[in-house]
C-alpha cells in the first residue's frame, strides 16, 4: 500500500547561486557527508546538490509534514547503489514519523527517483507499506 507521495522541482541556478552566498554554511546544514563528497567528485556540484535538495522536500511531502514538524535537512539523505539507483535514507525526527505511519505487521520503503535537465532537478519519492513475511510454519 502507498503511504506518501511527494515530488519537488528545484532551480539549479538558484542552488548554485546559494553555494557562492553562504558556501560551507549551506553545504552542512542540508546535506551530509556523504551527500557532499558525492557531488564534490561531480562536475556539476550544483545539479548534483539540486538533485538532493529536491529529494528531501519530496521526502519531506510524501511524510506528510513538509519540512516542520521537526524534520530536520540532513534526517533525509540520498545515495547511491554502484548501479547508481539513488536510496533514501531517514535518521532522527523523519525516521520516527515513518515508523508511526507505517501500519502494523508491514515494513516501509522509500522510494526515489531524480533527473535533471539543466536549469531544473527534480525528485519523486514513494513510501510504500510492505507485509512482513509470515513466519514459515
Amino acid at each position: 500500500m502507498i503511504l506518501g507521495i511527494g515530488t519537488d522541482l528545484a532551480n539549479i541556478d538558484r542552488i548554485q547561486n546559494t553555494l557562492h552566498r553562504f558556501g560551507d554554511r549551506f553545504r552542512n546544514r542540508v546535506f551530509t557527508p556523504t551527500e557532499l563528497v558525492k557531488a564534490a567528485r561531480r562536475h556539476d556540484e550544483a545539479g548534483t546538490l539540486a538533485k538532493r535538495w529536491a529529494a528531501k522536500e519530496a521526502c519531506s511531502k510524501a511524510l506528510g509534514t513538509g519540512l516542520r514538524m521537526g524534520i530536520a535537512w540532513r534526517d533525509m539523505a540520498v545515495s547511491n547503489l554502484g548501479t547508481g539507483q539513488p536510496v533514501m535514507h531517514l535518521t532522527g525526527w523523519a525516521a520516527d514519523r515513518l515508523a508511526r505511519m507505517t501500519p502494523p505487521g508491514h515494513r516501509a520503503v522509500v522510494h526515489v527517483t531524480l533527473t535533471d535537465d539543466h536549469p531544473w532537478a527534480q525528485a519523486f519519492v514513494v513510501i510504500e507499506a510492505l507485509p512482513l513475511a509470515a513466519p514459515p510454519a
